[in-house]
């Protein structure tokens, strides 16, 4: 499953894994919201609820995770206010669901703003 992401002038591809999660995130699609950022990292809502069945602190840049306490779609691309190192850290434990493969360098330049998921 791979999915586009739109952000400002931002152009992002990416893959979902084959999970429950990713599969229900990817049936909602295509979904527009408001990206909110949080150090290097977006967030946005999406219209899945879902328990976590893999749950972590731990991610990388280029991860798309899901945020069960916001309802959310995240993207890390650096640091987080809750970083110590050059690694992203997210505010309370997420599940992986995917990753961006190109464009995640363009995040940086980008403001909050409508983002636009779309399946490719």
């Amino acid at each position: 499953m791979e999915v586009a992401i739109k952000l400002g002038d931002a152009r992002l591809k990416a893959r979902l894994l084959n999970t429950n999660l990713a599969r229900s995130i990817y049936a909602c699609l295509p979904h527009k919201a408001q990206a909110i950022k949080w150090g290097d990292e977006i967030f946005f809502d999406i219209p899945v609820f879902q328990q976590m069945d893999n749950p972590t602190l731990k991610v990388s840049v280029g991860d798309m995770a899901y945020w069960p306490s916001g309802r959310a779609f995240c993207i890390f691309y650096g640091p987080t206010p809750a970083s110590r190192s050059d690694e992203p850290v997210p505010a309370s434990e997420v599940e992986i669901f995917g990753r961006v493969d190109i464009g995640i360098e363009m995040l940086k330049k980008e403001k909050e703003g409508l983002v636009t998921v779309e399946r490719i």
